[in-house]
């Protein structure tokens, strides 16, 4: 396979140049610090960002202040329309891709460093005044921001006996000029648990951070467990939805392979036992903003990560970000998370959920709407028990809205036509109180509802159930009009 055919970021980023109004590029210098997402904060980031925003084209910002040499792009899959492009399919059928992708993996191969043009250029930290800050244009979204953030770095690192490995991202400050603040959920996901066992054994865990990719690997790296279970690598995910292997490369100084193909490849270790307050130099109580809309609080522990090399391609290489609340980040966490429950209902209750969507309302995580298809009076109440199996596998799921399949779940429109004129709330509201969820909700602390939520991170998981009861579809019957198949001729 020629170098021409293998997918890359550069490779996705010249087919969005032939999409109308998919792609943007300018030569206008720009502040790394706040303005740039200052600026894409109005262009296109949409999702659950301070209004006004919208969604816009991928933007590729050619003039860094302070980095000449080195450009930044951001929002490339801030469109849920723009990721069907990236990836040659339907955007309503995402889910049901990469639920595809999950079950036909293909795994990575290696390349020699000659094959692997992230590692043309080399930084190494025994060099002279050697820092990531000078090195790497990572971009602050607000002035509050704990620093410099590598927002889509994929993180991979495996168990200590080399026997599992993973991918996933992570939030990553820039604390000074060899370390890297990085928290790591003890056990929460994958790489957690290998860390983990590194600190029993009181050994640093290596790792590399690679930035500047494909979003098929972006996208196949969020997935959870159940649907990914330990030892399942993401970045099979990544290879079959490209029908071809990511390729890895032998990191230069630490134990670890990088994504060959990276723009930016960070070699580095994750101390044991070894933590470091998050906003250590700006002290303002602030991480960064995080996809529920809201400022994350910095954490006063996160794990320790000293950087042993840094290396890039040598012709412009390109700084991949995102802002956390944005429509990047619904497409990241998103869609996985709709291929996970289409995976798990259609083994429960085969054919009645017919799709399901994350809104970007939910940042991809907090909402999901199930498309449910009700063909026999048997089928009644099926989909609140799809609902209930959805809310149980992903504890960061908080509210679920059934609709009926003559519904377009991708109209929001639509969905709350719905819980308008087929919906009670004194019948069709299920709460479930005092589960866990994602604690980055700011309404999920206990002065929000003393005695019911205890610690944070627990909330009441609602079911807005808006499906037409069977016996009652004859009175439910949308108007129907004249299909008229050659409409478009009326607009020429």
């Amino acid at each position: 396979m020629s170098q021409e055919e293998l997918y890359d970021l550069r490779k996705v980023l010249e087919e969005l140049k032939e999409e109308p109004g998919a792609y943007h590029e300018t030569d206008v210098e720009i502040d790394p610090e706040s303005e740039l997402a200052g600026v894409y904060r109005y262009i296109g980031s949409g999702g659950t960002v301070m209004r006004p925003t919208q969604e816009g084209p991928t933007m590729m910002f050619n003039n860094i202040k302070g980095f000449p040499g080195k450009r930044v792009t951001i929002g490339i899959i801030a469109s849920r329309k723009r990721v069907g492009k990236i990836l040659n399919y339907d955007y309503r059928y995402l889910g049901k891709l990469l639920k595809e992708s999950v079950a036909n993996p293909i795994e990575p191969v290696k390349v020699s460093r000659e094959e692997a043009p992230a590692q043309e250029v080399v930084h190494l930290a025994t060099d002279e005044g050697f820092d990531i800050r000078k090195i790497l244009p990572a971009p602050t979204n607000t002035p509050l921001d704990a620093g410099p953030y590598i927002t889509m770095g994929v993180v991979l690192g495996s168990d200590p006996d080399k026997t599992m490995s993973d991918v996933t991202i992570h939030r990553m400050v820039l604390e000074d000029e060899d370390t890297i603040g990085m928290y790591v959920m003890p056990g929460g996901r994958h790489i957690g648990h290998f860390q983990e066992q590194y600190e029993k054994l009181n050994k640093p865990m290596p790792i590399t951070i690679n930035i500047g990719l494909d979003p098929a690997i972006s996208i196949g790296t969020t997935f959870e467990p159940p649907t990914t279970p330990l030892g399942y690598n993401e970045l099979w995910i990544a290879g079959a939805l490209r029908n071809q292997p990511v390729q890895l490369v032998d990191s230069l100084t630490v134990d670890e392979v990088g994504i060959a193909r990276s723009e930016f490849i960070i070699e580095a270790e994750i101390l044991p036992n070894e933590r470091m307050q998050e906003d250590l130099h700006s002290n303002t109580g602030h991480a960064m903003p995080e996809f529920p809309g809201y400022n994350g609080d910095a954490n006063p522990a996160v794990n320790v990560v000293k950087v042993k090399a840094i290396t890039h391609r040598k012709d412009n290489p390109i700084m991949q970000t995102t802002i956390g609340p944005s429509e990047e980040h619904v497409s990241m966490a998103g869609i996985p998370t709709e291929a996970s429950i289409l995976d798990l209902v259609d083994k429960a209750i085969p054919g009645k959920v017919v799709n399901v969507y994350n809104p970007p309302a939910g940042g991809g995580k907090l909402m999901s709407i199930l498309q449910i298809r009700k063909e026999r009076e048997a089928d009644e109440g099926i989909q609140r028990q799809a609902a209930i199996l959805a809310l149980s596998a992903f504890k960061e799921l908080k509210t679920v809205i059934l609709v009926d399949d003559d519904v377009d779940i991708f109209d929001m429109n639509d969905v709350m036509w719905t819980l308008n004129t087929r919906f009670q709330g004194d019948k069709d509201i299920i709460v479930l109180p005092g589960m866990r969820n994602h604690p980055l909700d700011p309404s999920e602390i206990p002065e929000y509802n003393p005695g019911v939520i205890r610690f944070r991170g627990m909330s009441a998981k609602t079911i807005l159930d808006g499906t037409v009861p069977f016996d009652l579809k004859d009175k439910f019957v949308r108007a129907q009009f004249m299909e008229v198949p050659d409409w478009e001729k009326y607009l020429k």
